[in-house]
């Protein structure tokens, strides 16, 4: 049986399907028909548009879906358009977990792109790892999941993660205080998909801790590459 699903559902959840094919929803899993813009607003966010075309292309059989802070409201929203209009099962779940499991990927010395790789995989691919953290980190990424991953090349190695993706690795997708979380002497990047709620997040932590605030839809432009080399490069550090 084919089951997706879409955020960072409870572990005890995940383990009840631990022997189907698990399928992330959120993630980039090949060329798949494009059928969102006839039913979800042109300002939906990348990632949601891709979660929609995904779960029409691959058709699990169930989706398990986490409709809590630990998503989005769009995510909550985009369940109910699946399950009503595409009769799709949905299992529903809130991950409101607070027994963190550690970021020793997100601190680790480990390049940028092989860091998410690791993070965002870890649900289907389970395992525990023992690296080196990176004591220095010569840059920050603070981000949700990127629609278009060449941005990870543009930092050096051992670039440090903060953001959701930080709370996804630890297992506490909602926990604000993690969120929120910036080592204030690290040039960090501050990254959100266009009309995500969490730009709020970070043009705001940007201008706290004297970062670059990147707001980018669906491909990384040329500007937007620019504005992460330029900062990365004033700052003393390249990719």
């Amino acid at each position: 049986m084919k089951v997706g699903f879409v955020g960072h559902p409870p572990n005890d959840i995940i383990e009840k399907y631990r022997s189907e094919e698990l399928i992330d929803l959120d993630n980039d899993l090949g060329q798949v028909e494009e059928k969102s813009d006839l039913y979800l607003p042109k300002i939906s966010c990348s990632v949601i548009k891709r979660v929609f075309n995904n779960s029409l292309a691959f058709r699990p059989q169930k989706i398990i879906f986490d409709v809590g802070e630990g998503k989005c409201d769009s995510g909550r929203f985009l369940s109910w358009i699946l399950k009503d209009l595409f009769n799709i099962d949905i299992i529903e779940t809130r991950n409101q977990n607070r027994k963190g499991s550690g970021t020793i990927i997100c601190d680790s010395r480990l390049p940028l792109r092989e860091k998410f790789d690791l993070i965002l995989n870890n649900i289907i691919d389970n395992k525990d790892y023992e690296l080196e953290r990176e004591p220095h980190p010569s840059a920050g990424f603070w981000s949700v999941p990127c629609w278009d991953t060449r941005i990870f090349d543009l930092f050096p190695e051992g670039t440090r993660i903060f953001g959701w993706t930080r709370c996804f690795e630890n297992g506490t997708p909602d926990d604000l205080e993690i969120e929120c979380y910036v080592e204030k002497d690290i040039p960090t990047v501050f990254y959100a998909q266009t009309f995500c709620s969490k730009n709020l997040l970070a043009k705001n932590l940007a201008r706290v801790y004297r970062g670059l605030y990147v707001d980018c839809d669906g491909r990384l432009t040329t500007s937007v590459k620019a504005q992460i080399e330029a900062f990365l490069y004033l700052r003393g550090t390249s990719g």
